[in-house]
């Protein structure tokens, strides 16, 4: 038992990789790329807020259909095989119509892989054992490497080179995926009594945590959406760029890695609070961090920022969701991010437009009100969790 143990959480970390190889080539160059398109600051907004619009009416759906079926390895393979389908119809267009549709369908179809596998990791963690941060972290691993090599890729005169690296993460997230056991009796395709979503999806204070949290990421729309522009426009060469994204990863993937030495004061709760506090510095002072020590000292804050906050919620939404709803859980917490992050998207561009610093100082405000209003819920938050098994059985 103990060999399949390690070998497992080894498959699921694989899984990590593999995913976040695109991400890595996705989030800090996608941007980039489609301003190598001709397209306006404001153009670029738009197409990234109506996709993630998209993606978050259809998310949930996709997800909440995966936790009815028990079939969460089946729906990454069909949702990345859609994915790539997307990705062809992007490479093959440019009008700037086509272009929307390509982005949001790819969006669409990988915006539910991330929950589904957080779902999968933590059926790992209580059923077969293993520590979610140790799998995840090779996501943030992968994630360096696609920043990397995405600095590298979007140099090419073509497109083509760089739209080929996340067409292998898809393909290969779609095979990893496929060929991993069941983690449970369900993800083996049974049937249970608890088909019913869960009262907690419905009452108002889980909600309203929902958005606080959504609040705190979503701050950094400005960052994924206009950081790489800002910092080629500061002089900063593309390889460079790449490095810059991966300092940050690397103290996500020290939290990650040492998570569960944290001493117990170190709560879910309050590693979403620190996070997000460390977010209102970042936005604060993320315009005016224009020499390399700087940035560097920035770019450090997001292992707080992000990986604090992410490693918080996963924990979080785990003590408070019954498993069997778990990827759901996930989602809906990605959808609240997603909402959020598509209306600050959407508001960044004109703010960019005006002044770099307006977006940020902008996200900056964003992460405080959302630690004011988690810090509101933090009573509830707490007897929830408390009654942590007591929720489990409704």
């Amino acid at each position: 038992m103990a060999k399949f143990q390690v070998g497992l959480s080894t498959r699921v970390s694989g899984l990590f990789w593999v995913h976040f190889i695109g991400s890595g080539l996705f989030l800090p160059f996608f941007p980039l790329l489609l301003s190598n398109r001709s397209l306006s600051v404001s153009e670029i907004a738009t197409a990234l807020a109506l996709a993630t619009f998209a993606r978050i009416l259809a998310a949930p759906l996709l997800t909440s259909l995966s936790d009815k079926t028990g079939r969460r390895r089946l729906s990454i393979f069909i949702y990345s095989w859609a994915g790539v389908g997307f990705l062809v119809l992007f490479a093959a267009t440019d009008s700037y119509i086509a272009t929307l549709i390509a982005v949001a369908g790819l969006m669409i179809f990988w915006a539910p892989i991330i929950p589904l596998a957080d779902a999968y990791a933590l059926d790992v963690v209580r059923l077969r054992g293993g520590q979610y941060g140790r799998m995840r972290l090779w996501g943030s691993v992968a994630f360096i490497v696609g920043n990397l090599a995405g600095g590298w890729l979007i140099s090419f005169a073509t497109d083509l080179p760089y739209l080929g690296g996340i067409l292998l993460s898809l393909l290969a997230t779609a095979v990893v995926a496929i060929t991993l056991p069941p983690a449970s009796r369900r993800e083996g395709g049974e049937q249970q009594a608890d088909d019913v979503r869960p009262v907690v999806f419905r009452q108002i204070w889980f909600l309203a945590l929902l958005g606080a949290i959504g609040l705190i990421q979503a701050s950094h729309a400005g960052y994924y959406a206009f950081a790489t522009i800002f910092w080629r426009t500061s002089g900063v060469p593309d390889t460079a760029i790449g490095l810059i994204w991966s300092i940050g990863v690397i103290t996500e993937i020290a939290l990650f890695l040492y998570a569960s030495r944290l001493p117990v004061w170190f709560t879910p709760l309050r590693l979403i609070l620190i996070g997000g506090l460390a977010g209102v510095l970042r936005w604060l002072l993320f315009a005016e961090a224009t020499s390399p020590a700087f940035i560097v000292l920035l770019q450090g804050l997001h292992g707080l920022s992000f990986g604090a906050v992410h490693l918080g919620t996963v924990s979080l939404l785990g003590r408070i969701v019954p498993s069997r709803w778990s990827a759901t859980g996930q989602s809906l917490m990605a959808t609240s991010i997603g909402l959020l992050n598509a209306l600050a998207t959407w508001g960044s561009g004109p703010l960019y437009a005006q002044a770099p610093a307006y977006a940020f100082w902008a996200m900056s405000g964003l992460s405080l009100l959302g630690v004011v209003a988690l810090l509101a819920l933090a009573g509830r938050v707490t007897r929830e969790v408390s009654a942590d098994s007591a929720l489990a059985d409704r």
